[in-house]
């Protein structure tokens, strides 16, 4: 689930009330603003996060990318993460950095953060765009798809190192993480979303299927909502014609077309 390049230079730091810097850049400009939400062990110095800071900087719109606490250059070791230390990372930028109506685009892990930033912000969030989304991944796709013989690892050890096919070093996954987990998971009811919703997803992502923007879009209140199937898309969905299909649902929802 990694989207990972080389570290920035001089990015903004928030201070929380926790103790964590998270790292971010801020892009001053015209709403809605963008904000983009990274995936599991990604950085904002990603594909999808500098393409995004490059359309929003040639439309002018206001943006703002930044990592989560264990991430990419903000404070923190990725072990100690979960989703609700990571979604409370997402809400204080998001409070801190932005004004007015924001369109907030999640990658994978990204996706289930953004749909979290939606429902406790939705008077501030007027769309949302979901590439390869994975809310609830860390109970549906990792402790529901680990053999029994993993599962006792991580009751056992606290920690399972998985195997990353995105880099030579493997993931930490702990048992912390997916108990954790469990306290904000989004589709076992109806999701209180209501604005505009797009999912733009690879049917060849082997990470997480396709059938998940399916029930997605069931479990969500809004209407208006779409689903963008990618026949020969990946995970990442970072290549060009990736790109131009994600900078067209954006000219979308931000002129109305």
């Amino acid at each position: 689930m990694s989207d990972t390049a080389q570290p920035d230079e001089n990015p903004s730091f928030l201070d929380k009330p926790d103790g964590a810097r998270i790292a971010y850049h801020r892009l001053e400009g015209k709403g809605p603003g963008i904000v983009f939400m990274g995936g599991f062990a990604s950085d904002m110095t990603g594909t999808k996060a500098m393409m995004l800071e490059a359309y929003a900087r040639q439309r002018g719109q206001a943006f703002l990318r930044f990592d989560y606490q264990g991430h990419g250059q903000s404070s923190g070791v990725f072990a100690d993460g979960t989703i609700g230390l990571w979604h409370s990372d997402a809400l204080a930028v998001f409070d801190a950095q932005t004004d007015g109506p924001q369109i907030v685009i999640g990658s994978s892990m990204g996706g289930w953060m953004a749909m979290l930033t939606a429902v406790k912000r939705s008077d501030r969030v007027s769309a949302l765009i979901g590439i390869a989304a994975a809310p609830d991944f860390t109970e549906d796709l990792m402790w529901a798809g680990f053999s029994e013989e993993i599962r006792e690892t991580l009751r056992r050890d606290g920690v399972y190192r998985a195997p990353s096919d995105y880099s030579d070093e493997p993931y930490t996954i702990t048992y912390n993480l997916i108990v954790e987990g469990r306290n904000h998971l989004l589709l076992r009811n109806q999701l209180a979303i209501r604005c505009p919703v797009r999912l733009l997803h690879g049917m060849k992502d082997e990470d997480v299927p396709y059938q998940l923007a399916i029930r997605t879009t069931e479990a969500v209140a809004s209407k208006d909502v779409r689903i963008q199937l990618v026949k020969e898309g990946d995970h990442r969905l970072s290549e060009d014609s990736d790109l131009s299909l994600l900078a067209r649902t954006l000219d979308e929802l931000i002129d109305g077309s």
